[in-house]
């Protein structure tokens, strides 16, 4: 006798909830690998998560749970679409139908890769040695065109690797959006270049003790939602947050003691990642309706954050006294408006994660270029170099003077996340248009966040986005929300009502 539905949904649930524990399990030596472990450990760290991926592969792709999917695809519970269980047998689906093409060999020698590849990337890095590093970024390379042939794709290889990302997404339409951005971008950093106004940011590299960093962005991180009692702060060579159960939220940062801004934003922008973690259903967890929308819908959440609230001059009406207290000599001949201008520089510069709000999304669109390119065996690994400085000339006008500064930057590659870049600037945009619609839902920011109120929009964001999970595609999702579809015009406009009064420009 067979089941009925609802019994079925449930086993479903059950099996799915085990495989999301082993996931947090091999999160949790991702962590470790990254903050805490010692270099020699990578190679037997390479093979625990070899054998958890392995495991993890083999419970997604178990052909019962396929069997228990597909009868429930076809039974009441998959009504209405965006109903409870319709959104865990849709989504469940979904990523079973998508595990089964991946041979199970691949997914462990992906996984073994990029344990070794980050370490291999991080000592490249620290040395400026690219070569040291090519080996394993060409055996990336080459399993990950192996993985978009496993997987097919609707036009063009890169579309099966940004799906993994920004589910039902097509590169010619990132491309299309990414252009289009630029196209408005360009001119705008022109016009800054070209007012000859110029903010001190020499205020911004005087002397900011690493302890009193960490006390002031634990602070700020608290004032604005992160919960330090489900959630930690770490150093890690690059920032990044990642959830290792419903209620442990890991975030992380790098320090210079000669540097304010790095830190301090890093934090914003992790505290905003984890904010949503922090926010999802935790009684659903790494299930669909406790797992966010999309990495572009994710990274909207830590760039608002960062940017919107973390680079508004209201922010800094609330919190520059307590910053002048707390690094008293490095500030306390600085007024808050010359502050408020350096931390909004306009400048094309070497480094992503440390890029202006204007240049940013530039970056973005030379890694976009480069990984397609990389991908579709246009660039060899080892032409990677030349080609990546040519992109900075051409995009940025600048020149990085070493690999360190340049092609060796950034770790996506060599944990083989080729197709993540994009949804750095979905984000940026999916932040413009939800701020904006945030702002007159609530009233007016401004005056709330002068007045160290930041919880109202936490709230806002944790109601119509957070708690939904992924019941809504990322796209229906900002449609619901601004009734409008995603368009890169609320990013030029802020920007534009931002820089105006800054740089003399209109």
């Amino acid at each position: 006798m067979a089941d009925d539905p609802q019994t079925l949904h449930d086993r479903v649930c059950r099996h799915a909830a085990q495989t999301a524990m082993l996931e947090s399990i091999e999160s949790v030596l991702g962590w470790d690998e990254r903050t805490m472990m010692p270099t020699a450990g990578a190679e037997y760290r390479a093979e625990q998560t070899t054998l958890l991926a392995g495991m993890i592969h083999g419970r997604w792709t178990d052909p019962a749970f396929g069997r228990w999917l597909a009868e429930l695809s076809d039974s009441p519970l998959a009504e209405p679409p965006h109903g409870d269980t319709a959104v865990t047998i849709r989504r469940l689906k979904r990523l079973h139908d998508r595990k089964v093409r991946l041979p199970t060999a691949l997914v462990e020698e992906l996984a073994r890769t990029a344990v070794l590849g980050q370490q291999s990337w991080e000592d490249a890095r620290r040395r400026d040695d690219f070569a040291s590093f090519r080996p394993l970024l060409e055996k990336t390379v080459q399993l990950k065109r192996q993985e978009a042939e496993a997987l097919g794709y609707p036009q063009c290889p890169y579309d099966a690797l940004l799906d993994d990302y920004e589910p039902d997404e097509l590169t010619a339409n990132v491309a299309a959006v990414l252009a289009g951005l630029r196209e408005r971008l360009v001119p705008l950093v022109a016009e800054v270049s070209q007012s000859g106004r110029r903010p001190d940011v020499a205020i911004l590299t005087r002397s900011y003790p690493v302890d009193v960093q960490e006390a002031f962005g634990r602070e700020v991180g608290a004032k604005i939602g992160f919960d330090f009692d489900r959630g930690r702060l770490d150093v890690t060579a690059h920032p990044f947050c990642d959830s290792l159960g419903p209620h442990d939220c890991r975030i992380t940062t790098r320090y210079d003691e000669d540097y304010f801004s790095g830190a301090f934003f890093g934090i914003l922008h992790e505290a905003g990642h984890g904010i949503y973690d922090q926010g999802l259903p935790g009684g659903h967890y790494r299930l669909p309706l406790g797992e966010a929308v999309s990495l572009g819908i994710h990274e909207s959440q830590s760039r608002l954050w960062e940017n919107f609230v973390g680079r508004s001059r209201s922010f800094w009406e609330h919190f520059y006294p307590r910053a002048r207290r707390q690094f008293p000599q490095a500030l306390g001949d600085v007024s808050p408006e010359a502050f408020y201008f350096a931390v909004n520089e306009v400048r094309p510069s070497l480094i992503r994660v440390e890029a202006d709000e204007a240049t940013y999304n530039l970056h973005i669109l030379v890694r976009f270029e480069l990984e397609q390119a990389l991908l579709d065996g246009d660039l060899p690994v080892a032409d990677l170099p030349g080609a990546w400085n040519e992109k900075y000339r051409q995009y940025l006008g600048i020149e990085p003077p070493d690999d360190a500064q340049g092609v060796l930057q950034d770790v996506h590659w060599s944990a083989g996340l080729i197709g993540y870049f994009p949804t750095y600037t979905l984000g940026n945009l999916y932040a413009a248009q939800l701020f904006a619609q945030a702002d007159a839902d609530l009233g007016g920011l401004a005056a709330q966040f002068a007045g160290g109120q930041f919880r109202p929009l936490r709230d806002w964001l944790r109601e119509k986005i957070h708690r939904q999970g992924q019941r809504y595609s990322a796209a229906e999702l900002i449609e619901r929300i601004t009734g409008r579809p995603l368009s890169p015009m609320p990013l030029v406009e802020h920007l534009r009502a931002k820089l105006g009064p800054l740089y003399g420009i209109s």
